[in-house]
């Protein structure tokens, strides 16, 4: 019975993968500048970069119920619920605003590195880190006081999009050397560095914390990796443009702004990954959040013009169409 029960398993394990499409479209309106989105599943939130501002958005409704000004050049969002507080960081005015997460008033500011990308709340230390893209640096403070405890921690290139692993570690994706970086949070330092090549531009970063792997988004590839191991596990085929990717239920979603669409990844069998389905949004659609309790899919995007007929390149953004799309099962 015991082999019998081990092929069950195991077609469980590698089952046909759920099918995706566009449910809906949120519109916000305004200008269409933006970069990451934050999906806060416990509290139903979302929150969105947008150019000088942030959104918050009810993901049970799908309706927009504040918006924080201020955050000029906002590229990301972090939450620390378990001290009732958010994070922009933003990228104009080299500096973090601080939020209520009941009020979405703004209660503090932080000053950072030159250009804060990324930004991340490590929840064993109790602190947060910016990643900046100009200084190629981080910043880290005390998410409980805002006083910096680390003002300029080297990282050695271009940092990209970050992720936690729940012990006290900060894994950040860098750029312009094609590797990842593993930073013990409570010492402030680069305790690890990885090639992921032939991923070459590493943007967006997901992690399966079960599994041990992160995926690291590049022009046409998806890197996998074990970063326990510091190893590369597979190298996988995707869409053109991503900049942001998400992990949920056992899958990583690219989100590939130039081709329009969403590079769906999975292990197939075991050690080899693949992609088992394409979703079609729509162009420029390049970063990505998930709701991994509704198991849905959230893209900032906007209605594009059409593509000039000389050159090839894409249209500019229609004035006031700049959204959300919701992909879901």
């Amino acid at each position: 019975m015991k082999p019998i029960l081990a092929l069950v398993f195991a077609a469980a394990a590698f089952a046909a993968p759920p099918t995706y499409k566009v449910l809906s479209k949120i519109k916000i309106g305004g200008g269409a500048r933006w970069d990451y989105v934050y999906i806060d599943s416990t509290n139903h939130r979302m929150y969105v970069s947008h150019g000088t501002q942030t959104e918050v958005i009810d993901t049970t409704t799908d309706k927009l119920v504040a918006t924080i000004p201020d955050t000029k050049g906002v590229h990301g969002i972090a939450v620390a619920n378990d001290l009732g507080k958010g994070f922009t960081s933003n990228g104009t005015t080299n500096d973090v605003t601080i939020f209520d997460l009941k009020t979405n008033k703004a209660t503090g500011n932080v000053k950072t590195g030159a250009n804060p990308d990324a930004i991340i709340y490590e929840p064993v230390t109790h602190r947060v880190l910016t990643f900046n893209g100009k200084s190629n640096d981080a910043t880290i403070f005390d998410a409980k006081t805002g006083e910096v405890v680390t003002a300029s921690l080297p990282v050695g290139g271009k940092p990209e999009f970050a992720q936690v692993d729940g012990k006290g570690h900060v894994y950040v994706n860098i750029e312009d050397k094609n590797e990842v970086i593993e930073i013990s949070v409570k010492d402030s330092v680069v305790s690890r560095r990885y090639s992921i090549a032939p991923c070459d531009g590493p943007s967006g970063l997901a992690i399966d914390t079960k599994k041990g792997v992160l995926f690291s988004v590049c022009n046409k590839v998806m890197s996998v990796s074990d970063y326990a191991k510091g190893k590369v596990l597979a190298s996988v085929v995707i869409g053109q443009g991503p900049d942001g990717v998400a992990f949920d239920d056992g899958y990583a979603f690219s989100a590939n702004g130039r081709d329009g669409n969403i590079s769906m990844v999975s292990e197939t069998a075991p050690g080899k990954w693949e992609t088992v389905a394409t979703i079609e949004t729509t162009k420029g659609a390049r970063t990505i959040g998930v709701d991994q309790k509704a198991h849905k899919l959230y893209l900032p995007a906007a209605e594009m013009g059409p593509a000039d007929a000389k050159s090839g390149k894409a249209g500019a953004a229609l004035p006031d169409s700049f959204m959300v799309i919701v992909v879901g099962r």
